[in-house]
């Protein structure tokens, strides 16, 4: 019985490396593709991906770099250098030390294209942009339901505007079959009864991540919207279709949850302010007509010798008007009061610090009733100072008599 050798993983890298570098033909090497994934390093390397229609390969230009100017995303180039094996993660790079221009990639292409003509029908129209709600009560969202894009925008809106509900279209936003998941579910919250605003979001990624949001049909339905849509697709330098048919554009996701939602800190400082404007303009009023009727008892103390009534009458009459007018603001007062109180209420921090809890599917969807539930399923549950990860273990549901089953 023969012993057969084992060798290392960094022995099998360091023979690949040899192999590929011993090949003459890998080692002063052309090739052509288009531009994606390109990162510039703070060393000044360039990191990117070559590729074509039906296969891609790993790049890397180490300064001082010849043609580097020439790399950006969706750019179709001429590539010159040697392919060998990083050993450290054992990948396939291509080490270029020439990059030449040759024309605009496929990808880029075809989006400068519909974009021409997407415009020339008038889907990017500044006029048929319509405003937002300023005060949403039920606001949809088109995203992937995992992932931190939705974690996000849930914040955002838990912290900024507790008032309005978030209901979730769930799709998936990238690959083939993204564009028409997205297309459903922006239909899905057009056909859902009060809907106030729509957000597209996703998190960033390279062209080909976010070409979903450049195809023809996510244009078009967006386009075909009932309700206003907030684009907050990849970050604040990527660009899509999307962006330019919605109604308006937001530079992140977590920026597109900011712009639908009023802030409550300042909705509470408005209220305020309000009642001090109101306050203000009832004592001016007051003073001016007092003013007023004083001088016009002045007036008549001349035409009539005997006015002691008639001004005892006035001055009657203005201590209750006083009164009214004391009261009718301390009504008011104790009304903004209590909506301050109310809105200090709805403040989900402050209903989790008197011992409530928040419990949450899998899915991140609100729990309220045992029905649905099933021993085993996974909970989530907020409690004032973090989360806590739970599983069912059995269901009591309420009887009818208010006591629960065992």
């Amino acid at each position: 019985m023969t012993t057969q050798t084992a060798y290392t993983v960094s022995q099998l890298a360091v023979y690949l490396k040899d192999l590929l570098e011993a090949d003459p033909s890998l080692s002063d090497l052309w090739v052509t593709g288009e531009v994606s994934n390109h990162v510039r390093a703070g060393s000044g390397h360039h990191y990117f991906t070559l590729r074509d229609a039906e296969g891609a390969i790993r790049c890397v230009q180490f300064r001082p770099a010849r043609g580097s100017e020439f790399l950006q995303d969706g750019a179709q180039v001429l590539a010159h250098g040697r392919i060998s094996i990083y050993t450290v993660r054992g990948d396939l790079q291509f080490y270029v030390d020439l990059v030449k221009p040759e024309g605009v990639g496929a990808l880029q292409q075809a989006f400068e294209e519909l974009q021409r003509r997407l415009d020339a029908e008038g889907l990017f129209g500044v006029a048929r942009k319509r405003e937002l709600p300023p005060f949403p009560r039920r606001i949809g969202v088109v995203t992937s339901p995992t992932g931190a894009v939705i974690q996000d925008i849930t914040n955002v809106l838990r912290r900024r505007y507790p008032l309005a509900e978030l209901v979730l279209a769930p799709t998936l936003v990238q690959g083939d079959t993204a564009a028409p998941g997205i297309v459903d579910a922006i239909g899905a919250l057009n056909a859902e009864p009060g809907i106030d605003v729509i957000i597209i979001a996703r998190g960033g990624g390279s062209i080909e991540d976010l070409w979903a949001f450049n195809e023809e049909i996510v244009a078009r339905a967006i386009f075909a919207s009932t309700i206003p849509i907030v684009s907050g697709v990849g970050h604040e330098t990527d660009v899509t279709i999307a962006d330019l048919v919605a109604d308006v554009r937001a530079p992140t996701p977590s920026a597109a949850a900011e712009l639908v939602a009023p802030d409550r800190r300042e909705l509470a400082a408005a209220v305020a302010g309000f009642a001090g404007t109101l306050s203000d303009r009832a004592s001016h009023l007051v003073t001016d007509y007092r003013m007023r009727l004083d001088q016009a008892v002045d007036r008549l103390a001349f035409l009539a010798p005997d006015t002691r009534a008639p001004r005892q009458r006035v001055d009657d009459l203005l201590r209750a008007a006083g009164q009214a007018v004391g009261r009718s603001l301390e009504i008011h007062g104790e009304r903004l009061r209590s909506l301050e109180l109310q809105l200090s209420a709805l403040d989900p921090a402050a209903i989790l610090a008197r011992g409530y809890a928040v419990v949450r599917g899998e899915d991140g969807t609100i729990i309220k009733s045992v029905a649905g539930l099933s021993p085993g399923d996974s909970l989530d549950i907020a409690l004032a100072d973090g989360e806590v990860g739970a599983e069912v273990r059995s269901l009591r549901p309420q009887r009818g008599d208010g006591s629960s089953t065992r």
